[in-house]
């Protein structure tokens, strides 16, 4: 199962403008775990998302995807195996229809419109909005197109499912819904979050990232119990486990 194994070993990034993004960052992630990435705005969070699937490249350090080092020669292959949810689905949805963001990748892909309809199908029902498929975009709420565009991406079978801030914007219901779900994924999960009681709840794992640099890797119940850690790294701890 390597191709699910991502691996990063001294990664650095600078944008264009100077600003550091990353600062020496290494990891490895191994089939089929679950694993939070936390810290404050600017930590790199981000940052790092970005590059697991080639929107970014860094300056320095190597990123493996399965068996090989991510380069522009293996880029779409990778892109198959990395499923990238971003924080806002309005990034992700630009289709007349959710039916039609959620065939455009396997369109792409070539597949036959009877299997690309039953790939959607199949998509769409797992998130839960199968009753939403001609439905416009701009006419879902913000739960509705966060559940799209996890289908988008589905729709894809990935290996590894990067998400950014899923619970970003979403009412508690729609939060809860989104947790269960991804409970029932078998992919590997990769997760930037604030919300520490998702991370919790979630992820096994968990990553601190505080000014580029990972601080802290570890079992989640340990990392974020750990008051000090959390106060160093501008988070709190999450409300289920603070003192009543």
């Amino acid at each position: 199962m390597s191709h699910h194994i991502v691996e990063a070993v001294d990664l650095h990034y600078v944008y264009p403008d100077g600003t550091v993004g990353l600062k020496g960052v290494s990891f490895r992630i191994s089939h089929g775990e679950s694993v939070a990435f936390v810290g404050e705005n600017g930590a790199g969070k981000s940052t790092l998302l970005l590059h697991l699937n080639g929107y970014l490249s860094s300056s320095h350090g190597t990123l493996r995807i399965g068996d090989c080092a991510l380069a522009k020669e293996n880029l779409n292959s990778v892109r198959r195996s990395v499923g990238m949810v971003f924080q806002n689905p309005d990034d992700q949805l630009f289709m007349p229809t959710a039916f039609d963001d959620v065939a455009f990748g396997p369109l792409n892909l070539g597949l036959e419109k009877s299997d690309v309809e039953r790939v959607v199908a199949g998509a769409l029902e797992t998130v839960g909005v199968a009753h939403l498929a001609k439905r416009p975009p701009y006419k879902l709420s913000q739960g509705e197109k966060r559940a799209v565009s996890i289908a988008t991406v589905l729709a894809m079978s990935p290996n590894i499912l990067v998400m950014d801030e899923p619970t970003s914007s979403l009412d508690p219901r729609s939060r809860r819904r989104l947790i269960e779900l991804l409970k029932t994924f078998r992919h590997t999960k990769i997760i930037a979050t604030h919300d520490l009681d998702m991370a919790l709840d979630l992820c096994e794992r968990t990553i601190v990232l505080h000014q580029g640099r990972i601080t802290a890797d570890g079992k989640t119940q340990e990392i974020l119990r750990d008051d000090e850690l959390l106060r160093s790294s501008s988070l709190e701890k999450p409300l289920s486990l603070q003192k009543r």
